[in-house]
Parts: structure tokens; C-alpha cells; sequence
């Protein structure tokens, strides 16, 4: 801007009187003029309209705008008379003029007074709200056709044929027996049918064979296996949290389970919103069974089931990162909640004001607040019986450690292996905290992380100072194995049976807990206080202890070793499993195989008199290093008392507290472990005020809200209440307004979904979308129906995908040729004949198997693992040919990890669970031609199905040809 136009700009602000500024002939042409092509109905920059009146005096990115009787304050004169082109509004052409800036000016200090006109009370009526998915759920009267004698018997048919009727189209043809068949077998459990149901089928004369076959269907468990597939797409399930670190979920595949039980029991659909969204609330109703309480903790899954950024939530120490990572959790659970039951895109209200729906930034907001107490991470299914089973472990482990206590009294003294690592004798003189580098035999007396490219299965040296070299026979050697080959110690002891590792560890063996070790308990006993010790044995690394030095250094002869054995691993850490081996000399005296966190062992080994060496292996469990921090807490050496040397009164005594001890040993381990699942976990109390975030940004806080909804669906008050209402039941007020009956979009999602799956496209085609981006109903009267149908119905998903399959709508051809119809109606929305549709990646997958006749129908449990699993900072998923029985079960109860695709699955299409995804991207590639030709896994199917057609056709060609078309075709070969 010219200097001497700004000062005879600021001249004429400080100088010039007027009158009072008339708003219409003034100050409305301006605006019109020079604002509102960037600040009007169709494009609001800045979150600001400056079009009518009751937008322009909102508030906007930086706040309002317009500030009655301070044009000083005002944002709108400060960007009007800035020095900045970067600025300045109007941004293109010149500025306004000294005489126009002087009007707008004495506009704002005169109380920016806006007559209303036309324009702007047409602008107070928002049509938005008129919007068709908002309306309520009215059933339509049935359709009649004229010209038919018989009107269609299903209703569905009443509505697509007089659509047809009124295009002047006609439906096709019905699909022969052995297409329906086919199609419903894909449909309702995504395999194909036998040979023989197709050959009983074709020749079933009874008129109500078909509907028979569709009973049948809907009854077998393989429709909850099918269908759950969908459901798992909308919730992005997956075994693992993705992100960088994209660690397990060991326990996340009891919701998958769940969601197959729920739909083979067909729950009706609004229960199965409840317990997913509030679940663990229901629960506390007295009448339920423990079953039904355990399921619906289960069900809070779903809300657990996304994406997990461990990093920024657990791990980072900036709490800028974990205020974003934070985030970014509750507007996944916010977004997976809202779009896959009512179908609304929430999230575009994350940093503003939706642009085309009417929900504002603060219902998004109002919506966290409802969230805002939730977490994930894996829970207990029954509290109550975890706290018993808790309780009881540390009941018997006091009264074990006491016990113990009192033999070694008996004895007289007991050894420290922990105090012998810090430098010591066992009798306390090592010290503590201090450890052996498995690198070097060096002491380590600072944390040390992680290790690789070590020698494993060396014998490495300790390395003591030159001060304590009068300890150094206690302890032989430390290394670290590989468990791929025998492990051979001085005087040629071989270890034999150690489970193959990495080969990488982490830290050094400790006298006194690992670093990152954030647990020092085991069942309860905390193995840092006084009397106590902690052995740090973290996978993989191992430690031999010299006997014969250790017995003339002590005078000890016949020794008893024993031990607790636990996890340190840091909260939300990965669920890593690991080994702990003992050897007495060459032999193998004890091996606990793949431990988990949440598990701990007792170790009570008797060691002859002759045995050299005591040898402590910690490994890996298989899935490399991760949070491995296994520890022995009191891990000692022990005379094993000869009884006849004590007094009479102290045999007896020694007997009895020896029978006590195995006693409690053994009700030790047979107490299981509690049964958790990956779900939601609570914080304790009210949980914290959720604010608006200006422009989505966790550093800018606005406002504070309240829990509550969106007022767009008007079925029920948006209100759920203020925010001392108690976590849970802020949860509970959401499912229920979520699943009110009267909710106009509940119904109509869930039907369009169904639709969708059915026929290849919904009757809306952006099922997750049914605002005003979205599609519009291509049959806006037979949604509502069927939407009125399934309430009535008692949410029953069975009864409307019954009604769906029974249509003649959905038995026509789709092979009908009909160029009328295809110009009229190229993508077919009206349904003039079936669509052709490809299977999805895991019907393909499960459908090579069945017809190779190796598919594993095991149901439930933990997902087939068909990878290899190595822990590093970001674990490596190696996958393997699915080629034994435990990897040929069905697609569903796979181990979906995120950010490693499975190859041959994702060129098939396979979505990526870290995503929503309503809908399957389809494409066609010359890759997907070459995977299912020459990919290892079908070849090798190949190879079963060769052995299947030869096992059972007669040997001849003909035989041969004819078996395997029926096999793969469910038809003669032409």
C-alpha cells in the first residue's frame, strides 16, 4: 500500500465525522462487492460468512469478526487497513478506498446495526434440516401396479417393479437352480456349495425349496462367520495397534468372536449397539448370567478395535505428543461410533463447522466429552474373579515365602544368586543395581538398552574389577543363545532344548530390576523390599553359576534352588510371551514355555551334590525380545537338609513344612489365569472437561462442552448431560439415543448396508455417508419400509436379509442382455437385473480351500498366526504359506496385522484395516492374474485338489475332468 494513501487513509479515520451510516445503501453493497466471493453461501474462508446477518456476527478461524462499537477490535477493519498484502482483505485487486474504509469504520463504532431484509431471514431458515435421512421413518403403503391380476407377494418387488413400470423396463428373468444356489452360498457364508447340495437342490421339486435352503442358510454358523466380515470392515479391526510400533493384540480376538456369536444368535441390532458402545455399563445389572456379563465386557472391543498410536499415548515423554496422539484416539472412537451406525462423516467437524452437514465444531466436541474417560488396553472380563484369583496368589505366595523362610532357618542361611551377580557371596555383600554386560562380562553399572549382533552361545568371561577378583568362581559364564544349535559350556556340558531366539537382547543381567522395568511384583509380592531380592534376566540371555565353588565358598553340600518368576513389563507395552529354562548341568530341570506378562511361575529344584553348574536361560518366547523383562524374585541357594543331623523335635517340624511347601506349590499352579480381553478401560473418577480445539489443534483450547450428540437428528434432545455425570453413563445415554427406535438413521444405515452387500451397491450408495454429500436413496420408499420393517421386526438382521433373498428382485438374472435398459440405466439402480459381482479377497481365499477339501472349520479362538513374528522396535511380520491344517482355517479368524498387508490377500483387494471401510475398492489387474496362477499358496492348493479329484473320481480322464468342473464349478464341463 502507498504510504500516502494509508496516511490519508488513517486521516480521514481520525478526522472524519458523519452521520449515523445507513447499513443498506452503505454498507450491505460492499460486502456484496468485495466479500462475500470468498465469504458467502458457497465458500466460507476462514469459517466466516459476511453474506447475512445471523452468520457474519458468528465466530470465524480467529474468533468474530465483527465487534459492535470498537472497530479497533474488530478483526474485519484490522484485515481491511493492514500494511500486509498477505492480509489485507479484499486479497486480490485494490483496497478498499479511504472513503469506503471510513464507512465500514464508523459502521463497527456506531454498534454495526444490520437491518434484517429478506435475504437474511431466507438465510435463517436452514434446508439443511430438511435434509431426507433426518426425517422420521414413515412405512410407506405398498405400491399397486396397474395392469397386474397379482400384485408381487414380496414387498420389495412391489417397489422395484412399479420403478421399472413407470422407466417402462421390466425385470429379468429368474436365475436357473444351480446360479441361486451358488449365489446364496457366496452371499449368506461366502463358500461355494457342494457338488451334492447343488445336484439335491436342482432336483428338488418342492415348491418351497428355495425358501428351505434360505432357512437352512441362515441357521448354519458359517453366516456369522461371513457377515461378521462386513461388520469388522466398518469397525477397522485388527490384531495389532499399527502406527510405528505396531504391536500385538493377543486378546483382541474375542470381539471378532463376539460379533460371529451375536450375529448367528441374530441379537437384535439395537442390543448389539449397546453392549458395543457401553457394553461393561450394562453389565452391572445383577440379573445377568457371568457369561452374558463376560460377552458384553467383550463387546466394548469394538470401541478399542481401531488404530493405537503406543508411541505418542505410552511411550513419548513430550506431552505436546501425547496431547495429539490423544487426539487422534478419541476422533477415531468418535468417528467409528457415529459413521458406522448412523452414517454420518462426524469427523469433517473436527476443525470447523461442517461444510455441508448441519453439525457444529462443538456437537463434534460434545461427542469426546462422551468418550473422554475411555481408554484401551486390555482388561479383565470379571473383575471380581481376577481380584479372588489376585488375592488367592498372594495368599498362597505369603504363605509359600514364609515357609521357605522357615526351612532356611533350619538349614541355617540361604545364598542370593542376585547378590553373587552384584559381586557378592550370596550373603548380601554384592552391590545392588549393578549387572553383567552379556557383551563383555563387564560390570554394568549404568541402564544399558538394546542389543544386537552379538556372538550368541559364547561363553563370555566375568570381567570383574581387580578388587573383587576373589568372587569371580561364583559365576562362570553369561551369553547369549540362539537356540538353533546345542550350547555347550566348560567341561563339555551341553545344553539341549533352549527355544530358538533372535539372538538380541537388552540391557545386562541385574542384582535389582531391568531398565524400563516398571513392575517389581509377583502376585502381590514386591520383591524390592527389605528381605527381598530381584535377579533382572531379560530374553535372551543366560548365566551359569559355579556349584562346586559356590559349595566350598559356603560349606554347603546337597543345595535346593528355588525362585519366583515374573514380568516387569511397563504398562501398554507389547503382550510379549518369553521362556525361562533351568539346567543342572546338562540336564534340563525346568522349562516354562511361552509366559505372558500377566503370568508368573514358582521354581523348587533339589540339586545333587555331584552337579557342577546351575545354569538360568531366559528366551524370547518366539516373537523376538519386545517387552521380555522377565525377573526372580528371592531367587536363592539352600542347604538341602539332611534330617537325620537335626534334633527330633525340627525333623518333624522340617517334614511337615516340606509337605507345605509342595502343597502350596501346587495349589500355586493350578490357580488359572485371568481371562482379559482387548476392550476399553475406564479412568477412575469424572473424567476430564473436554474443550473445542480451534482448527482441530490439541494446543488451542476454546470453549468448554458438555457430553452430548448432534441436534441434526432431532428423535431425541442432543443434551446427554453435564460433565459430573459419571463416565459410564455418559456411554449409556449415547447407545440409547444411538438406538432409540425413533432415530431416523440407525434403522435406514443398517438396511442399506444389508442391501449393499446383497446387491453390490446400496440403495444409497455411499453407505457411510447419508448427509448431504452423500447419494440420494435410489428407492427412497422401499428404504423407508424396509427401515419400519426391521424395527417391527424387532431389529432382527436374519428376518430382513430373508425378505431381501426371497425377492424376485434378488433371484433374476445377471446375464440378461437388454440394450434398452442398459442405455437407460447403465448402472442398473433400478434394479433390472442382478448384478455381477467378484468375491471379496478372503471368500476367494476360503473358497480355494474348500474346493481343495482342506479347509478348517474350527471355529473361534485366537487368529491364525500365518507369519513370523520377530520383536524389534517396529516388529517384522514375515508371512508363510498357509500349507498345514492350522492355517487353512477360515479368512476371518486370520491375524490381521496393519501395517504389513498380507500379499496375497491385498492384491485381491483386501482392504487396510487401519481405515473405515464401508464400501471395497475393486480393480483389475494383470498382478491379480498372475498371483492366482503362480502364487505358492495356490499352487499348492492345486496340488490338494489334484489329490481330491483323484481320491475321489474313478481313474480315467473323463472321471477326472468332470469331477474336478464339479469341484470348482458346481457344473458339468461343457
Amino acid at each position: 500500500m502507498k504510504l500516502k494513501h494509508y496516511l490519508c487513509m488513517l486521516t480521514m479515520l481520525s478526522t472524519q465525522a458523519r452521520s449515523a451510516v445507513d447499513f443498506d445503501r452503505e454498507i450491505r453493497p460492499l460486502l456484496k462487492k468485495h466479500c462475500v466471493e470468498c465469504h458467502g453461501e458457497k465458500k466460507q474462508k476462514g469459517e466466516l460468512r459476511l453474506d447475512a446477518k445471523s452468520f457474519a456476527f458468528k465466530g470465524g478461524h480467529d474468533g468474530a469478526a465483527i465487534i459492535p462499537k470498537d472497530s479497533t477490535k474488530s478483526p474485519l477493519m484490522q484485515r481491511i487497513i493492514s500494511a500486509d498484502d498477505d492480509e489485507r482483505m479484499p486479497p486480490k485487486g485494490e483496497p478498499l478506498t479511504p472513503e469506503q474504509t471510513s464507512l465500514i469504520k464508523a459502521w463497527l463504532d456506531e454498534g454495526a446495526i444490520w437491518p434484517e431484509n429478506d435475504a437474511d431471514r431466507a438465510a435463517k431458515i436452514d434446508n439443511r434440516l430438511q435434509h431426507w435421512s433426518v426425517q422420521p421413518v414413515k412405512r410407506p403403503p405398498l405400491p399397486v401396479i396397474a395392469g397386474l391380476e397379482k400384485q408381487p407377494e414380496n414387498p420389495i418387488d412391489a417397489f422395484i417393479k412399479a420403478k421399472l413400470m413407470a422407466s417402462a423396463l421390466e425385470a429379468s428373468p429368474d436365475a436357473d437352480k444351480r446360479t441361486l444356489i451358488r449365489r446364496l452360498y457366496f452371499d449368506l457364508h461366502g463358500l461355494p456349495p457342494s457338488p451334492e447340495a447343488v445336484e439335491t437342490f436342482s432336483h428338488d421339486a418342492d415348491p418351497k425349496a428355495y425358501e428351505n435352503l434360505v432357512g437352512v442358510l441362515l441357521k448354519s454358523p458359517r453366516y456369522g462367520e461371513r457377515w461378521a466380515r462386513h461388520w469388522l470392515d466398518i469397525a477397522h479391526y485388527a490384531d495389532t495397534h499399527g502406527f510405528e510400533r505396531d504391536q500385538l493384540r493377543p486378546n483382541a480376538w474375542r470381539y471378532r468372536d463376539y460379533v460371529i456369536e451375536s450375529l448367528n444368535s441374530d441379537k437384535p441390532y439395537d442390543q448389539f449397539i449397546r453392549e458395543q458402545i457401553a457394553g461393561d455399563i450394562i453389565v452391572e445389572d445383577e440379573s445377568k448370567t457371568s457369561n452374558q456379563k463376560s460377552q458384553m465386557v467383550i463387546a466394548t472391543g469394538f470401541l478399542a478395535a481401531g488404530p493405537w498410536d503406543f508411541v505418542g499415548n505410552v511411550e513419548t515423554k513430550s506431552e505436546l505428543l501425547k496431547r495429539g496422539a490423544r487426539a487422534g484416539d478419541l476422533d477415531d472412537i468418535v468417528t467409528q461410533v457415529i459413521t458406522s451406525t448412523m452414517g454420518i462423516t462426524i469427523n469433517c467437524a473436527r476443525c470447523h463447522d461442517h461444510k455441508l452437514d448441519p453439525i457444529t465444531q462443538e456437537e463434534y466436541y460434545r461427542l469426546w466429552s462422551v468418550f473422554a474417560g475411555v481408554r484401551r488396553g486390555d482388561r479383565e472380563l470379571d473383575a471380581s474373579e481376577s481380584k479372588r484369583l489376585l488375592t488367592e496368589k498372594e495368599r498362597i505366595t505369603k504363605q509359600l515365602s514364609e515357609t521357605r523362610a522357615e526351612i532356611a532357618k533350619l538349614s541355617g542361611t540361604s545364598l542370593s544368586l542376585a547378590d553373587m551377580v552384584g559381586g557378592g557371596d550370596g550373603h548380601g555383600t554384592g552391590a545392588k543395581e549393578r549387572g553383567i554386560d552379556l557383551r563383555s562380562g563387564n560390570v554394568a553399572t549404568e541402564k544399558l538398552t538394546y542389543h544386537r549382533d552379538i556372538q550368541v552361545n559364547h561363553m563370555q568371561k566375568i570381567e570383574w574389577p581387580a578388587s573383587e577378583k576373589k568372587v569371580t568362581s561364583l559365576i562362570r559364564s553369561v551369553f547369549v543363545p540362539d537356540g538353533k544349535s546345542v550350547i555347550t559350556l566348560e567341561d563339555k556340558i551341553e545344553l539341549r532344548g533352549v527355544p530358538q531366539t533372535s539372538g538380541h537382547t537388552w540391557d545386562a543381567i541385574r542384582n535389582g530390576p531391568l531398565n524400563a522395568q516398571a513392575h517389581t511384583k509377583i502376585n502381590g509380592v514386591d520383591y524390592t523390599q527389605a528381605g527381598h531380592s530381584i535377579l533382572g534376566l531379560h530374553a535372551n540371555s543366560g548365566i551359569t553359576f559355579d556349584l562346586e565353588k559356590i559349595r566350598r565358598n559356603s560349606g554347603f553340600g546337597q543345595l535346593k534352588f528355588t525362585a519366583a518368576i515374573g514380568f516387569g513389563a511397563q504398562p501398554g507395552a507389547a503382550a510379549s510371551l518369553a521362556d525361562f529354562s533351568v539346567y543342572v548341568d546338562a540336564e534340563q530341570k525346568f522349562q516354562k514355555l511361552k509366559m505372558r506378562k500377566d503370568q508368573s511361575a514358582v521354581v523348587d529344584i533339589a540339586i545333587p551334590v555331584t552337579a557342577k553348574t546351575l545354569t538360568l536361560i531366559a528366551t524370547d518366547g518366539g516373537d523376538g525380545i519386545g517387552s521380555d523383562l522377565l525377573f526372580l524374585g528371592d531367587a536363592k541357594l539352600s542347604a538341602e537338609i539332611d534330617v537325620k543331623t537335626l534334633a527330633v523335635s525340627n525333623q518333624k517340624l522340617l517334614l511337615q513344612l516340606q509337605e507345605e511347601t509342595k502343597k502350596l506349590e501346587a495349589d500355586l499352579r493350578s490357580l488359572p489365569e485371568s481371562t482379559k480381553v482387548y476392550a476399553i478401560t475406564k479412568d477412575s473418577g469424572i473424567p476430564s472437561v473436554v474443550r473445542v480445539q480451534l482448527r482441530g489443534n490439541p494446543e488451542d483450547p476454546q470453549q468448554e462442552v458438555k457430553p452430548g450428540a448432534f441436534a441434526w437428528a432431532k428423535h431425541q434432545s442432543a443434551d446427554i448431560g453435564g460433565n459430573d455425570m459419571p463416565e459410564g453413563q455418559r456411554r449409556a445415554t449415547l447407545a440409547q439415543w444411538i438406538a432409540d427406535p425413533k432415530n431416523p438413521l440407525t434403522p435406514r444405515v443398517l438396511v442399506n448396508r444389508l442391501w449393499h452387500h446383497h446387491f453390490g451397491q446400496g440403495l444409497v450408495t455411499t453407505p457411510s455417508d447419508f448427509g448431504l454429500g452423500g447419494d440420494k436413496p435410489s428407492h427412497p420408499e422401499l428404504l423407508d419400509w424396509l427401515a419400519d420393517e426391521f424395527i417391527h421386526s424387532g431389529w432382527s438382521l436374519k428376518h430382513i436379509h430373508k425378505l431381501i433373498v426371497m425377492s424376485a428382485t434378488y433371484r433374476q438374472q445377471s446375464t440378461t442382455i437388454n440394450e434398452k435398459a442398459r442405455n437407460l440405466d447403465a448402472s442398473n439402480r433400478l434394479l433390472w437385473r442382478q448384478n455381477s459381482r467378484r468375491l471379496d479377497a478372503e471368500s476367494l481365499r476360503d473358497t480355494v480351500l474348500s474346493t481343495a477339501g482342506t479347509l478348517n472349520l474350527a471355529m473361534g479362538g485366537p487368529g491364525f498366526r500365518d507369519f513370523k513374528y520377530t520383536e524389534a522396535y517396529a516388529p517384522i511380520y514375515d508371512y508363510t504359506t498357509a500349507d498345514k491344517p492350522e492355517l487353512w482355517r477360515r479368512s476371518i479368524y486370520r491375524f490381521i496385522v496393519r501395517t504389513t498387508p498380507h500379499q496375497f490377500l491385498s492384491t485381491m483387494d483386501c482392504p487396510n484395516p487401519a481405515n473405515f471401510t464401508p464400501v471395497r475398492s475393486l480393480t483389475t489387474t494383470a498382478l491379480q492374474a498372475l498371483t492366482l496362477s503362480n502364487n505358492e499358496f495356490m499352487l499348492q492348493q492345486a496340488d490338494h485338489l489334484k489329490q481330491r479329484i483323484e481320491n475321489e473320481a474313478a481313474s480315467n480322464r473323463e472321471s477326472h475332468i468332470r469331477r474336478a468342473f464339479m469341484l470348482t464349478f458346481q457344473r458339468d464341463p461343457s
